[in-house]
């Protein structure tokens, strides 16, 4: 119940102050299986904002699921339509999760990180085996005979390149990574030098 508590009064807090991310995205990024797409919801749902997993996005406009266009037209052909889908958003004040691939598109990530915060979802590869039952089914963008210990090897410089803020969700609950998100977010504003300031000397 104290926990509950605490959570409700950082979303309060968030959603109230005149700092908070006021027209700007919220965008988690991170592996498959690290739980982007729950987190995303449950965020959303704190600080009322609308929520898009990109994933499901692109598979509504194809009309087909991730892992049917990398079977069907290969890896290349997959990563042009990612790429063009997630350009192609026009979402103000909303929390995102992005498939785990984004992160090989510069001009994608450029444009998220001046919309909004990126936020890297972050956890250890053993977690992640761990989790991930359908690896060969959820369209991952794997190269043939590629590992996900190559994979993870592989994308981990990029979320931390283009990550504004890294969570650990090591030992975590959904939930707890939400209000940790939260509790960051407050950090992260009030140690931002916003431009307001000078107008106050």
């Amino acid at each position: 119940m104290e926990e509950e508590r605490k959570y409700a009064a950082g979303s309060r807090d968030m959603k109230n102050s005149p700092e908070a991310l006021t027209g700007k995205n919220i965008i988690l990024i991170g592996m498959p299986g690290v739980g982007k797409s729950t987190v995303g919801v449950l965020l959303a749902k704190a600080l009322s904002r609308d929520f898009l997993d990109t994933d499901v996005y692109i598979q509504a406009k194809e009309g087909r699921t991730l892992q049917e266009i990398i079977d069907r037209e290969g890896l290349s052909a997959f990563c042009r339509i990612e790429e063009r889908r997630v350009r192609s958003l026009k979402f103000r004040a909303s929390v995102i999760a992005t498939g785990g691939s984004v992160v090989y598109y510069p001009a994608a990530m450029a444009r998220f990180r001046s919309s909004g915060i990126v936020i890297h979802l972050d956890l250890a590869l053993a977690h992640l085996k761990k989790r991930l039952t359908n690896l060969l089914t959820r369209g991952v963008v794997m190269a043939p005979g590629q590992k996900f210990d190559q994979l993870f090897d592989e994308r981990l410089p990029l979320y931390r390149k283009y990550a504004h803020l890294t969570i650990d969700c090591a030992g975590c609950t959904h939930e707890e990574v939400v209000e940790e998100i939260i509790r960051r977010l407050k950090g992260w504003i009030s140690h931002s030098p916003p431009k307001r300031m000078k107008k106050n000397h």
